[in-house]
């Protein structure tokens, strides 16, 4: 799954995300989701969510829920 659909998310899934500062290099950081911040149901760059341990970024691949 590639992170677009809000549906396909929920707290304490782990993730693949970019943050900010990595968008132009497109690296990757691995997490497990603490919340999901973007309201709508899809977005086309992946929905943002913060890590548990702070980070955020917009999500990238869903590796297991």
């Amino acid at each position: 799954m590639n992170g677009q659909q809000r549906n396909d998310l929920s707290q304490g899934t782990s993730v693949k995300i970019v943050l900010k500062k990595d968008q132009k290099t497109g690296t990757l950081t691995k997490g497990i989701v603490k919340d999901i911040l973007t309201k709508s149901s899809f977005h086309p760059h992946g929905i943002k969510v913060r890590l548990q341990d702070g980070q955020i970024g917009r999500v990238k691949e869903i590796l297991e829920k």
